[in-house]
């Protein structure tokens, strides 16, 4: 039997089935977990943010390895009941009063609530060399790496912000305009007063060193400017192809950067039932910012089905069901668990 198999034995409907196992899914998983929430992960194991030498800004866990704080928040998330599996969701569909998921190898799950934290794609330049060394020395967030690569000879591709921000961090930087707009004449006066140099023509690949460490970048004109790192502005796309059954909306950055899930500030995404947290609908969220929200989703989602159970005893009670035996053994599983009373609690019950 499968893992998948495993976990709808009895066809059981869970309260929520998170899609994504990163932090904010992991935050989320966490947190309902806690309040007695049936929540599973189901997670594809392609992290973001896999090549990076550590996570930073984490608070008391300050350069952990992304994939040890991820490994850490599975055993936290299990350690209260919650269920974290390998897979991919490849659909999701309205079921009644909550979805059916579909995953990539033909599994059925069903769930109440949905927390997608699917994440994004990073849409690098194209610039022969640069996939190769994303995390390493290409980068883009000087909040993820700055201090890592302070002092060092630094250039940026085609992003005037993103020279500012690297001008913090050294005093040796380099924005290279490649195929980048034209500056006005205050940004041309601002990188002259910071002194930044500005190398015009079009970027057409890397130079590498015997050591593997990157040596510099190389224009159309064959010249080749030493560098030691490079940042890069790539396009942002979330995840998120697998809900268009359901009609959640994307939409772009206000700052340009990409495409993103239009949520409130709980993550709820406008469509009865499904949330949303972390890069799949902030683009810009660092690890911390994805944590917080999956906490903040997660607590909307618990209060929404805290909504929904309370309108159904209500709902029951007048039809004069309030006591009856499928209602009070529900009841005791909800809130007492291995203690709910019965002939199976008894010495010698089965």
């Amino acid at each position: 039997m499968s893992e998948f198999e495993l976990i709808r034995d009895g066809e059981q409907t869970w309260d929520v089935v998170v899609v994504g196992g990163g932090t904010a899914g992991l935050s989320g998983a966490l947190n309902l977990a806690r309040v007695r929430r049936s929540v599973l992960v189901i997670d594809k194991g392609e992290p973001r943010n896999a090549p990076a030498a550590g996570a930073h800004g984490v608070l008391g866990r300050e350069g952990i390895s992304p994939l040890e704080l991820l490994r850490l928040g599975r055993e936290e998330v299990a350690s209260y009941g919650g269920r974290v599996v390998s897979g991919q969701v490849t659909r999701i569909s309205r079921d009644g009063a909550g979805f059916r998921v579909v995953t990539e190898d033909g599994q059925h799950l069903r769930t109440r609530r949905v927390l997608v934290t699917t994440g994004l794609v990073d849409v690098l330049p194209d610039v022969p060399g640069l996939a190769e060394r994303w995390g390493r020395d290409v980068l883009h967030c000087v909040y993820c790496h700055g201090w890592e690569v302070r002092d060092k000879v630094i250039g940026v591709l085609g992003n005037f912000h993103q020279a500012l921000l690297f001008r913090q961090m050294s005093k040796d930087v380099t924005l290279f305009l490649h195929t980048a707009r034209e500056l006005t004449d205050e940004q041309w006066e601002q990188l002259a007063a910071l002194g930044v140099a500005v190398v015009d023509g079009e970027a057409t690949g890397l130079e590498v060193d015997s050591q593997d460490q990157l040596a510099g970048v190389r224009l159309a004109s064959g010249k080749v400017v030493p560098v030691q790192q490079l940042v890069v502005a790539p396009r942002f796309l979330a995840r998120g192809g697998f809900l268009r059954e359901l009609g959640v909306t994307m939409r772009e950055h206000p700052m340009g950067l990409g495409e993103q899930l239009q949520v409130d500030a709980s993550g709820f995404t406008g469509v009865q039932g499904v949330w949303a947290a972390g890069n799949v609908s902030d683009v810009l969220a660092g690890v911390p910012a994805a944590a917080a929200a999956g906490t903040t989703a997660a607590a909307a989602i618990h209060m929404d089905l805290l909504k929904a159970d309370a309108e159904a005893a209500a709902r029951a009670a007048k039809d004069g069901e309030v006591f009856s035996g499928a209602m009070e053994a529900e009841v005791s599983r909800r809130v007492l668990g291995s203690r709910a009373h019965g002939l199976g609690s008894l010495p010698g019950g089965n």
